[in-house]
């Protein structure tokens, strides 16, 4: 006497299942395309825009980030793994990457890593953040020399920025870690 109803039961969740997967596809089927087409032009690529901050105008991420170039990157291939990128965060990209504000879309490019995600370039040079950079407009990393070379911003022309020497006197030895002259 109990099967029937248990079987009643399974016979009404199929049909339930069953409907609502053929509504679903129904809607899915009409709907997706276009939404898909919509957002390919735009893409999902990572941007690099322009900011005017303390040493100039210069690269920075989609959130306002500084953006850098590591001197030790040679061919256009990052030399910062491991720990290194732990610090100095890739700019890691999906899509195509996206120039805006006065940044070059000709300078864009990417770089595969060594764990096979795609890092963005400006006119060959692999970019990061720094963790230490936490707010816009912040450039804590500019000229550190760590992990065996030092660290810049990036101009729009996709060269490295310096600080200007004659303005400021530096106390901490080459190659220290503090960060003096108002960083």
């Amino acid at each position: 006497m109990h099967l029937p109803k248990y079987l009643l039961l399974t016979v009404a969740v199929l049909i339930a299942i069953t409907t609502t997967t053929a509504v679903a596809f129904g809607a899915t089927h009409t709907t997706t395309a276009p939404a898909v087409q919509a957002t390919k032009p735009a893409g999902i690529g990572a941007k690099v825009d322009v900011a005017t901050i303390g040493l100039g105008r210069l690269l920075v991420d989609g959130r306002g980030r500084t953006l850098y170039l590591f001197a030790k990157d040679s061919n256009g291939k990052s030399a910062c793994a491991g720990k290194c990128a732990g610090f100095w965060p890739p700019l890691i990209t999906i899509g195509k990457p996206v120039a805006t504000g006065g940044a070059k879309t000709s300078l864009l490019g990417t770089t595969r890593r060594r764990d096979g995600r795609l890092q963005v370039t400006y006119n060959h040079h692999p970019l990061y953040t720094f963790v230490k950079d936490t707010r816009k407009g912040q450039t804590n990393g500019e000229e550190l020399d760590v992990f065996g070379a030092e660290w810049y911003a990036l101009s729009t022309a996709g060269t490295k920025i310096e600080k200007n020497d004659g303005s400021t006197s530096d106390p901490t030895p080459s190659g220290g870690y503090a960060y003096g002259n108002g960083y």
